[in-house]
């Protein structure tokens, strides 16, 4: 009989010290927690191409995390903070304003001191908001990368650079997805001299990843949505990797999410839409055979998920001897392995 599951099962103890709060020096130097069910292994992440096999399939999320966050002035004179959830087209975004006054439709706002928007219609939490120009354009010239909530100092040039995977292609993302953040080229070549096979899916990672569920009744809970995109080059090499009887390996929790929505009929399909997929345990996972994936948040939608793919005792048994063990945990953290218990 499956367990039911409420909010406060997923809660944790994390001493604030092991909130990893700059990178390593070198990518690889992370640590990585390899578990096989009660098996754990401490190993260092530069090893992990040791734990694949010539045929096995890493799919990488390649999206790019744009500098979204901005600081500005209504026309009215009042200071707010502008963080972009997503861009709608070249002219327009959805974005999350932080003021002493909510904006009037139809008002104006300078961002950076430097381009006006004009703010429109509120759905939920987020504005929409028309850009003067190309977003892309002014976005990079004049935004901040978005560090998350819980890293405490300004992002600086370290971060720019580090807080972007080495094959970050398609911008989009306000938050990074940090699995990826321990490849560096070295690593990739490593694996591909191997025989080890890449393909790639873009999911647009919003803000909301970093959202607590706030509802002891899971089932209560409203998923943040976000867009993804797969081509059939990827269906294609994920067929393969099956048909041979080789692992797919998700890198990150958002490459699952986006393989994991696009298999929603049993089988993967190629295709973009927005999913808002929430996985929790007692799910059947139908494509993704192992993961990869950083330490997440007490009470995060993504310690949900990776409880429902290596099994809840599982991680909390991880989760503990991490702590024990000193393990730097979110997103400039180590990382862990894991292999699905529940395979369609």
């Amino acid at each position: 009989m499956q367990a039911t599951y409420s909010l406060s099962d997923f809660d944790f103890a994390l001493p604030p010290e092991l909130i990893a709060q700059t990178p390593l020096p070198q990518r690889t130097a992370s640590r990585l927690l390899h578990v096989e069910g009660e098996t754990l292994i401490d190993r260092q992440f530069a090893e992990i191409a040791d734990q694949f096999t010539a045929g096995d399939l890493l799919v990488f999320n390649d999206t790019r995390v744009l500098k979204a966050r901005f600081f500005g002035v209504k026309i009215t004179g009042g200071k707010v903070e502008v963080l972009i959830e997503r861009v709608l087209d070249n002219r327009t975004v959805l974005a999350q304003i932080r003021a002493s006054k909510s904006p009037a439709i139809g008002s104006g706002i300078r961002l950076a001191d430097a381009f006006d928007v004009a703010v429109g219609l509120r759905s939920g939490e987020f504005y929409k908001l028309t850009f003067p120009s190309d977003v892309f354009e002014l976005i990079d010239a004049h935004g901040r990368l978005p560090l998350p909530p819980y890293i405490e100092h300004t992002a600086d040039a370290f971060d720019e650079a580090r807080y972007q995977t080495v094959y970050a292609k398609a911008p989009g993302a306000v938050a990074a997805p940090t699995a990826g953040l321990h490849f560096d080229h070295a690593l990739l070549s490593l694996l591909r001299a191997k025989g080890v096979k890449f393909a790639f899916v873009t999911l647009h990672v919003g803000a909301g990843t970093f959202q607590p569920v706030r509802t002891e009744n899971l089932a209560e809970h409203q998923m943040h949505s976000e867009w993804y995109t797969i081509s059939q080059a990827t269906v294609d090499a994920v067929q393969a990797a099956k048909a041979a009887g080789r692992d797919v390996v998700a890198v990150g929790t958002t490459s699952l999410r986006a393989l994991e929505s696009a298999s929603q009929s049993g089988t993967l399909q190629a295709g973009s839409a927005d999913t808002a997929l929430f996985i929790t345990p007692g799910y059947t996972f139908k494509t993704v055979t192992r993961l990869i994936t950083n330490f997440h948040l007490p009470k995060s939608t993504l310690l949900m998920l990776v409880s429902a793919f290596a099994g809840y005792d599982t991680i909390r048994n991880a989760y503990s001897h991490a702590i024990a063990q000193r393990y730097r945990f979110f997103s400039y953290g180590d990382a862990m392995l894991l292999t699905t218990k529940n395979h369609a």
